[in-house]
């Protein structure tokens, strides 16, 4: 490889982490090419037209993790990105005359329990404390590297810092913190609350991409993973992207041109080129080959460590550890376009109200999500499936043609591996139609109202965006594979077993979400060791 054409650094991978790694690596002056094997640049922050005169993002589809550091740093702003918090943050229709409502405020959501139990509203106040507590030790990890398992020094004074932070925190703090990284979401929420609507509204963060049951050891961990986010500056909002989640990542691309980086659509990585030095670039799938002083992954591990890479280059026990590294989330996706909005028998009109703004959730209590989770590991996909529905042109008009909308169906739980012989080509569209069902059962005149579809099932999400498993975070959120174990104890610093080779994806701290800090604090590491190595 000719030595006059190598970069600083080849990031695998255009999506929101892999445009983060490379802004802040070039800001810092270094040479960077970005590799994407779509034709579009954004992974699965995109917003493609799904049906003439129809737009929506096309895979992630809400915004709260991105992290406030990485759209100041980025110019995000001055890009574009234009976030609108929902006006109401969640929507449950329990019956044909039956709904909760988890508003934006204290006050709101409490008069909403109030209906169902006097206790759980008093409650409220205490349990948003106890997240806000626990939620504030983890903002502060989120932009830190995890200790590293025999990572030497370093990593033994990261401990110690970490060490250092429980201690000054309350006791009441270090409990809160511990009950949500090791208990179930479903124990959890029965300790606080006594009413099935409430539980159902908080415990679905807790299965959201998270194939388990919501009582499943952990969950309560994925549960803090989903509200630690922000919008504009208020704590445990979400919002829609104007234009969808592509205006997230199209800015991110701006940026990343700003600051000289090469984006290349259309490059496929076949093989990450390693010899005794370490990485030394790839090879695409045109059997040409682009050096490089490191190589920087924005590919889930078991896609780069199984598929990317000869499998000499890497000690036998940690080949068998990704091997079972967990990849599978259970996620079925929809976007359909609709002639007009739902109208829910609990709650009916169809003319727009704060409702159809929100987060409208399908899984009236955390028993329905159990049973979702068992049927999907029993027939593969739930004959009641957990749907979370957002109708993002109510706010955003430039989605769909006037009068029209577009929603975003957001399914759980609906296997990778289905059982008896069956595969998704040939059961996509039938599950598909139950889904549809399913939210007709609460709003009669939704599936009457479909003018087109489309369809994204776990093996689809795979194809279409490199998931392996269709998993959505590049790897399951379970104990076992957080923090300094992501993906595997001893290299949990962004730092691969292959020098010059580096994690910067949802499969490294801190997860899976549109957040950008996997990419943001991978470049801080790599940015350490270029220097050093200068």
């Amino acid at each position: 490889m000719a030595q006059r054409n190598r970069y600083d650094a080849i990031i695998i991978g255009g999506g929101h982490n892999g445009l983060t790694c490379a802004c802040y690596l070039a800001g810092k002056g270094y040479r960077v090419r970005v590799l994407e094997r779509r034709a579009v640049v954004g992974g699965a922050a995109v917003t493609e037209e799904f049906f003439p005169g129809f737009r929506n993002s096309a895979a992630a589809y809400t915004v709260s993790l991105l992290h406030p550091k990485v759209i100041r740093d980025l110019r995000l702003a001055e890009h574009g990105l234009k976030i609108l918090e929902r006006p109401l943050a969640n929507f449950l229709p329990l019956s044909d005359t039956a709904y909760f409502k988890v508003g934006n405020g204290l006050a709101q959501t409490q008069t909403e329990i109030s209906r169902y139990s006097a206790r759980d509203a008093q409650r409220l106040a205490d349990y948003y404390a106890m997240l806000e507590r626990a939620g504030g030790v983890m903002r502060e990890l989120l932009l830190q590297t995890p200790p590293n398992v025999g990572g030497g020094m370093r990593s033994a004074f990261a401990a110690l810092r970490l060490g250092f932070r429980m201690r000054k925190s309350g006791m009441a703090q270090r409990r809160d913190f511990f009950d949500l990284m090791t208990k179930s979401a479903g124990d959890l929420l029965d300790s606080w609350f006594e009413s099935a609507p409430i539980k159902a509204a908080f415990g679905f963060d807790a299965v959201v991409g998270n194939y388990a049951s919501p009582y499943a050891p952990g969950s309560a961990y994925v549960l803090l993973h989903h509200v630690i986010g922000e919008v504009n500056g208020r704590r445990g909002a979400w919002g829609h992207a104007v234009g969808g989640m592509g205006a997230i990542t199209q800015a991110m691309a701006k940026e990343a041109e700003r600051r000289g980086v090469e984006i290349t659509t259309g490059s496929e990585v076949h093989k990450v080129l390693v010899d005794d030095r370490g990485a030394q670039g790839v090879q695409l799938a045109d059997r040409s080959m682009v050096a490089g002083r490191c190589v920087v992954a924005n590919v889930d591990p078991r896609r780069l460590f199984l598929e990317l890479l000869d499998e000499h280059v890497l000690d036998a026990d940690f080949v068998r550890r990704i091997r079972g590294y967990k990849c599978g989330s259970a996620t079925f996706r929809m976007n359909v376009a609709l002639s007009e909005l739902p109208d829910f028998t609990c709650l009916p009109g169809r003319h727009q109200q704060a409702h159809h703004q929100s987060g409208i959730i399908i899984a009236p209590s955390l028993a329905y999500m159990e049973q979702a989770y068992f049927d999907a590991r029993t027939y593969g996909c739930s004959r009641a499936p957990i749907i979370e529905m957002l109708i993002p042109s109510t706010v955003d008009s430039t989605l769909a043609p006037p009068g029209k909308h577009v929603a975003s169906l957001f399914c759980q739980h609906f296997s990778y591996d289905l059982p008896k012989g069956l595969d998704w080509d040939g059961i996509r569209e039938s599950a598909a139609d139950h889904v549809l069902d399913t939210v007709a059962r609460y709003a009669p005149n939704f599936k009457g109202a479909v003018l087109g579809r489309k369809i994204l099932s776990p093996v689809d999400l795979e194809r279409e965006f490199g998931l392996t498993g269709g998993d959505i975070f590049h790897g399951a959120l379970t104990l076992d594979q957080v923090w300094s174990a992501r993906p595997v104890l001893g290299h949990a610093d962004y730092r691969a077993p292959v020098k010059g080779l580096y994690l910067c994806g949802a499969g490294a701290h801190p997860g899976g979400g549109v957040s950008g800090l996997p990419g943001h604090n991978a470049a801080r590491e790599i940015l350490r060791d270029l220097r050093w190595r200068r």
